[in-house]
């Protein structure tokens, strides 16, 4: 863990500052989303976060982009990951994991399972 680090982003490249006002600019104004995508009424969105979230380890890779799940039986599920390029996938594998739970639900529903 970095104390004291904040991030910022260069086109999808992590960069790292120590100056809060460079920080709380660029967050103000950067357009901070790398995926967002609907399954019926379920949002899953996957951003950079811009601080170190990975609280349970001192020694572990920053994590600095989220994705969350709002709505559906998944509902405020989080993952976190190190990269833009982490995020992406991640972002797609939790897409996917909504699709089947959505399929599911909606299989019981209907009597099919």
């Amino acid at each position: 863990m970095n104390i004291g680090a904040k991030y910022i982003l260069k086109g999808h490249e992590v960069v790292v500052t120590y100056d809060i006002i460079e920080w709380v600019l660029w967050m103000e104004k950067a357009d901070r989303r790398v995926k967002n995508t609907y399954v019926g009424d379920v949002q899953i969105s996957t951003v950079f976060i811009g601080l170190d979230f990975n609280f349970w380890y001192m020694n572990g890779t920053p994590k600095l982009f989220e994705t969350m799940v709002f709505g559906g039986a998944k509902d405020k599920y989080v993952q976190r990951y190190t990269t833009w390029e982490e995020a992406e996938c991640g972002h797609s594998i939790v897409v996917e994991e909504v699709k089947r739970s959505f399929t599911y639900i909606m299989q019981v529903k209907n009597g099919i399972l």
